[in-house]
């Protein structure tokens, strides 16, 4: 299965040994956007040209993810947040959702605002095993 990894770049750090572990048991990643270079947006925060920089991420994650079969969420803990999902991250999950792909979370549905709406998405948890991912 292709798999594109969603997160907050914060949980980078653990997208090394995921990709290891999926690629093992058959699956073809797709890294982040930006993955290779967090610090892009912070070049881009505080200038005019954030929001097109903003705005062309957003398109360019709606056009991996047609290309992809899956998500995976990588929702961990951050500044005290249980099982944090960030603003483009959950706008992944609706693209993903509206274009009929798998939905898998790495851990439950935070609680907060969007509770909802994520549960309307049908996403399957899997609460840090990734052997339940479909082959």
């Amino acid at each position: 299965m292709k798999i594109f990894i969603i997160c907050s770049k914060t949980f980078y750090k653990k997208i090394p040994s995921i990709k290891e572990r999926l690629e093992s048991n058959g699956h073809k990643i797709t890294l982040p956007n930006c993955y290779d270079a967090p610090e892009t947006e912070s070049i881009y925060r505080g200038t005019e040209e954030h929001a097109s920089w903003k705005s062309k991420m957003i398109k360019h994650s709606e056009r991996v993810i047609a290309e992809n079969e899956a998500v995976l969420v990588l929702n961990y803990n951050k500044n005290g947040i249980d099982n944090y999902i960030g603003g483009a991250t959950f706008l992944e999950m609706y693209d993903a959702f509206r274009l009929g792909k798998k939905i898998y979370m790495i851990n439950d549905i935070p609680e907060g605002l969007l509770k909802d709406e994520i549960i309307g998405f049908n996403p399957v948890i899997i609460n840090g095993d990734l052997n339940k991912i479909e082959s």
